[in-house]
């Protein structure tokens, strides 16, 4: 069984659904790597000011919003912790609606939902009423410090939470300024008659196993191709940076046991509050693309 990457609780009512969150996606696209070409060391990224050109220290820099042109407002990080919502560890459910009726432009991550802790009878309840009924459950939920809204609906045996794009986020159609000849347009029955034929005509069933990444697929032989004929470079990485992954990982995982500890006395409803708050930092700086640290060759195997 794939891993749970969040576990809490459906609730509306006074129903109360254990589950399980799980990723319904995969990403196998091509990752390259950048290397100098005369030693082939990995690149990496400096976080360099505009204005001088000279590199910044993590500890230099801070967050800021742009207000006005050429002028931000700074927020420190225990401000921008403050206005993380409250992690209930729960998918709230405030409405019911028909699927039809959420845009298509507003759908964007699917998850899947597992039950957990026994919740098997109350979560196949659930999913029955909403084949039942037609509907979708409208939730609010906190992930990753983030609230999103969401849709949770049936799919075959199990329930699915796809993340929704906030309204807001969303263009309405009007912005196309679509002319009277889209929209208002005059089609004879022959003109409609071929064009249903030719629907007709290219039906098909859905078969995701013939539907491929024609670039992945030429890429990785390629690579395959280079490797078995010894074109292959060896990178070696940088032992300090290799240490400090490390020790990264090492603070992690006690942090994350310390933490464990630390929620078994405390109330059920409420989520641990793990450090990963303060990594967006260095997402946010060395966000262009990664450092090459590893060999993408073993895809091909």
């Amino acid at each position: 069984m794939a891993r749970a990457i969040w576990k809490g609780a459906i609730s509306f009512g006074l129903v109360h659904i254990p589950v399980a969150l799980v990723s319904a996606t995969t990403s196998t696209s091509v990752d390259f790597d950048w290397l100098d070409k005369r030693s082939m060391d990995p690149v990496g990224y400096k976080r360099i000011n505009k204005v001088t050109g000279k590199e910044v220290t993590s500890e230099n820099i801070v967050k800021g919003v742009a207000y006005e042109k050429d002028r931000y407002v700074v927020l420190s990080e225990e401000e921008i912790r403050s206005a993380h919502p409250k992690s209930t560890q729960t998918i709230d459910i405030f409405a019911f609606v028909d699927s039809q009726q959420i845009p298509l432009q507003n759908i964007d991550t699917p998850y899947f939902l597992t039950p957990d802790k026994r919740g098997e009878k109350v979560y196949a309840l659930l999913r029955e009423t909403l084949v039942d009924t037609k509907k979708v459950a409208l939730a609010n939920v906190v992930l990753h410090t983030r609230e999103h809204l969401a849709a949770v609906m049936p799919l075959e045996s199990a329930l699915v939470m796809v993340i929704l794009r906030w309204p807001a986020d969303v263009r309405e159609l009007d912005t196309l300024e679509l002319s009277d000849a889209v929209t208002d347009v005059q089609l004879n029955k022959s003109e409609r008659d071929m064009a249903r034929r030719l629907v007709k005509d290219m039906s098909a069933d859905w078969q995701p196993e013939q539907y491929r990444d024609t670039f992945q697929d030429k890429i990785m032989h390629l690579v395959k191709t280079k490797a078995d004929e010894g074109e292959i470079e060896d990178v070696e990485t940088d032992p300090a940076e290799e240490e400090r992954k490390s020790a990264d990982v090492i603070d992690l995982t006690d942090l994350l046991r310390r933490s464990l500890a630390g929620k078994g006395g405390a109330s059920k409803g409420k989520a641990s509050k793990p450090a990963a708050k303060e990594k967006p930092a260095d997402k946010a700086a060395a966000k262009p693309k990664r450092p090459a640290a590893r060999k993408k060759i073993s895809k091909a195997s």
